[in-house]
């Protein structure tokens, strides 16, 4: 069996050393002309740790990212309103990291350049068009820069996890149209600074039409007594007007956003300072697309933000994509039909993301946040007479179950086998 990747971006790449580890063969299709590190920050949460650890790659993550303690809520004054345990400080047998995301690619790539082989890795190769008989699939890749033809590569089966702008996705479902606008846009940028609180601790602050979200995301940082900061800067527009819907790395205005945070002066954090000291910053709309009622067509199915892309709230967008390549290569090993095992792949994990995405959509995760902003008046301190301790942590409970890091079911899940 070999299958084709459309993509090697973090699902498309773990996809590739969990196929790898099952003794499938693959070759892996990237659009950019050069994998490098590029990004800003993103969290692995338990459940995908979990799955990355059993790929071997715990030492190196560690190695690199912060170890993730604690997630503290504040108000858009810095009262703070709960303060939640994460990873092993929560009692996961697998912790939580925060990392660059440009990071995790590398670890991704570097370990299945090394075990696949680099020649199985190719970058500069965007899919056209692909077409499939009863035996098999034909994909067609051109140069993303010029649109000349660049190969074609015959497979048994073809994993489109080349992103929200998936073209497997628009092939196999045409006229789907742009993404759906949430009417919130994102500043987010990297800065050094100071450490705040422990140095693993992330903080979400604000109300539900302005909110940011900081973490330090650098291992190396922290050891120097520093800390990089990954923030996020969001602003609601009610109108959903959507400039830039095409561009999801332009570089973000600074001005636009800092008067909406400029009173946002913390005792454990100074959040227009973040913004203020950034060097490069990144302006990306919030959106997602609708859950599809079909991913696999034959022997071509879809994986991670090709299948569902989500609102980044909840830190779920990454684990899910991951969790998808753990399914589908389980499955692929167990059946003998190509076309059985991606409806199976399909029907187990479609639901559980489609509700995923509009959990996050409805902003479940960080639901306290909205619920203390209408209860309490303005500058409250006394939050907890209020709101209860009891309702703000049952959201996180009905989100961590949703999302499949209830602790109770993942430690219950069978291991798999480490490489």
């Amino acid at each position: 069996m070999k299958a084709l990747i459309a993509g090697g971006g973090i699902g498309g790449m773990t996809m590739a050393l969990r196929l790898h580890h099952a003794g499938i063969d693959m070759e892996v299709f990237e659009s950019v002309v050069e994998i490098r590190e590029l990004g800003v920050g993103i969290n692995l949460l338990p459940h995908a740790t979990r799955e990355l650890t059993e790929l071997g790659l715990l030492e190196d993550l560690a190695a690199t990212a912060i170890e993730t303690r604690a997630l503290s809520y504040h108000t858009q004054y810095g009262h703070h309103i709960i303060t939640e345990p994460r990873g092993l400080a929560a009692g996961y047998k697998w912790p939580q990291f925060s990392i660059n995301r440009g990071s995790l690619l590398m670890i991704l790539a570097e370990a299945a350049r090394d075990r696949i082989g680099a020649e199985r890795v190719h970058a500069g190769h965007h899919l056209d068009a692909f077409s499939q008989d009863a035996d098999g699939v034909t994909a067609h890749f051109v140069h993303p820069q010029n649109g000349e033809a660049v190969a074609e590569c015959r497979g048994d089966l073809l994993i489109g996890a080349d992103g929200i702008h998936s073209r497997v996705r628009e092939i196999l479902h045409p006229g789907e149209g742009l993404p759906n606008f949430s009417g919130i846009t994102m500043l987010r940028g990297v800065t050094e600074q100071e450490p705040f609180f422990d140095g693993r601790t992330m903080i979400v602050a604000g109300t539900w039409n302005e909110r940011m979200v900081v973490y330090p995301i650098s291992e190396a940082a922290r050891k120097k007594g520093r800390s990089l900061i990954n923030w996020v800067a969001e602003i609601r527009d009610e109108s959903k007007v959507l400039r830039k819907r095409d561009n999801w790395s332009r570089i973000g205005i600074k001005a636009d956003f800092l008067p909406a945070f400029a009173d946002w002066h913390f005792d454990c954090l100074d959040m227009p300072r973040l913004i203020e000291d950034n060097d490069v910053a990144y302006d990306f709309p919030m959106v997602d697309r609708e859950p599809l009622e079909r991913w696999s067509f034959g022997r071509v199915t879809l994986l991670g933000d090709a299948a569902h892309p989500m609102y980044p709230s909840g830190s779920n967008g990454a684990a899910q994509a991951i969790l998808d390549a753990s399914v589908l290569s389980d499955i692929l090993v167990k059946t003998d039909s190509i076309e059985d095992a991606l409806i199976a792949y399909q029907n187990a994990r479609m639901a559980p993301t489609a509700n995923v995405v509009l959990s996050n959509r409805d902003f479940l995760a960080e639901r306290v946040l909205r619920l203390v902003d209408e209860r309490c008046p303005a500058n409250c301190k006394n939050i907890h007479d209020f709101v209860t301790r009891e309702e703000m942590e049952q959201f996180s409970r009905d989100y961590q179950r949703i999302a499949g890091f209830d602790k109770d079911s993942l430690d219950a899940k069978p291991s798999l086998k480490s490489v």
